[in-house]
């Protein structure tokens, strides 16, 4: 009787463990997390017509265009960009907030989305955190420089839209914050 109890102990054991172990969740080819015809992150705007005007202040490239069906208008700022698993603001990234800054005070009528991005290293989980440490420090960035709190809301799009191939030079332009212009 002892055996065979302790047989089945042992058994319920190996199944608990068994079902406990989860196994790494699958990541959507990046092809199928696009949504429409440009991608989440296209503009919808081709580059080749997109007028662009120097920010005198920062040298900066302010991009100009219209607004998405969603009330969305991207490109216009430059995005922010990280080193591998950083979340810091670096201080040559700075000139492109101080710049959404200057927008928005000469556009009252607009807010930010930040949207926090990752490159394809990491757990879904861990680059959905990332991606939002780096908008919520991009917004207190901003918050600093005196940007109204509900003028700013953040995003994190953690490693959805990354790039598996092309190695570090490629994955660079993944670790970003995107400024998205949106209509009130």
């Amino acid at each position: 009787m002892k055996s065979a109890s302790k047989q089945f102990f042992l058994l319920l054991a190996a199944v608990a463990f068994l079902a406990g172990c989860a196994k790494k969740p699958m990541r959507p080819d990046p092809s199928a997390t696009l949504i429409g015809p440009q991608g989440a992150g296209g503009s919808g705007l081709n580059p080749t017509e997109v007028a662009t005007t120097a920010d005198a202040n920062s040298g900066l490239q302010m991009r100009t265009g219209g607004f998405d069906a969603n009330g969305q208008l991207r490109g216009a700022l430059d995005s922010v960009y990280f080193d591998f698993n950083l979340s810091s603001i670096k201080p040559a990234e700075r000139a492109k907030l101080q710049a959404a800054k200057d927008y928005l005070a000469k556009n009252p009528q607009y807010r930010l989305l930040l949207e926090g991005h990752c490159d394809w290293r990491g757990t879904a989980e861990y680059n959905l955190g990332l991606g939002d440490r780096r908008a919520n420090g991009a917004k207190k960035y901003l918050l600093s420089l005196g940007v109204a709190a509900d003028k700013v809301e953040t995003l994190s799009k953690g490693s959805e839209e990354a790039q598996k191939t092309g190695g570090d030079e490629a994955w660079k332009k993944d670790r970003r914050v995107d400024l998205v212009v949106l209509k009130q």
